[in-house]
């Protein structure tokens, strides 16, 4: 790991109101990340946030499909889409950030799954794998190396951005006690941090950036 933090950005995935304790998809102890993500953002140059940001009509929405419950999968489009509760909903509470996390640091909040019939997992593509968000042509033009991923949730969202971002070209850190996973089915956490291990994706604590 480089002992500098001056061409890296931080991406804090998620950490929205409906992912944590309380909220319609939360996430267990989705709350537990936001001391150790406001801790270590101060140590990186910039920080770029996202929301999901639903249409009520959004595909991956269980109440938008008859007779499909939560978790149940289906195939839109060609694409597999797991199904979830109603949740950051544009506009509403749920879709907020975290009241506790530090949004002074953001330098851009990007939000994504804004098309109802197409999730978006990643931060820098949409689930059809070649949309994509803007992301990484805003980091290359700034010339960022180095990707550092956080958020919610562990097994999706965060998983799928860090494998964007190392297919992309940049060196990628998933800080693991930054991050909160769904695990649902069970193991699921535990195979998504060994496939970023695979990908070449380093995992790293937040103590070793607290101190470079």
């Amino acid at each position: 790991m480089s002992g500098n933090l001056r061409k890296a950005v931080l991406l804090v995935i998620d950490v929205q109101n409906d992912f944590c304790p309380g909220g319609k998809l939360e996430v267990k102890e989705g709350d537990k990340i936001i001391p150790v993500i406001n801790q270590i953002m101060g140590k990186f140059p910039r920080i770029v946030a996202t929301q999901d940001w639903h249409p009520q009509n959004h595909i991956s929405f269980a109440s938008n499909h008859k007779d499909k419950n939560v978790f149940d999968s289906v195939t839109v489009n060609g694409i597999e889409q797991t199904l979830w509760p109603d949740h950051c909903v544009k506009g509403s509470d749920g879709a907020d950030f975290y009241y506790l996390l530090d949004k002074r640091f953001f330098d851009l909040i990007l939000r994504k799954g804004t098309q109802p019939e197409l999730d978006s997992y990643s931060a820098f593509f949409e689930n059809d794998k070649t949309t994509s968000t803007g992301l990484a042509y805003f980091l290359k033009g700034l010339g960022i190396e180095d990707v550092y991923v956080g958020g919610l949730a562990t097994d999706f969202c965060v998983f799928y951005t860090a494998m964007d971002s190392v297919k992309l070209g940049f060196n990628t850190f998933f800080v693991v006690d930054a991050s909160r996973g769904v695990n649902v089915p069970e193991g699921r956490v535990e195979k998504a941090v060994r496939d970023m291990k695979n990908a070449g994706i380093s995992v790293v604590n937040s103590k070793e950036l607290i101190f470079m």
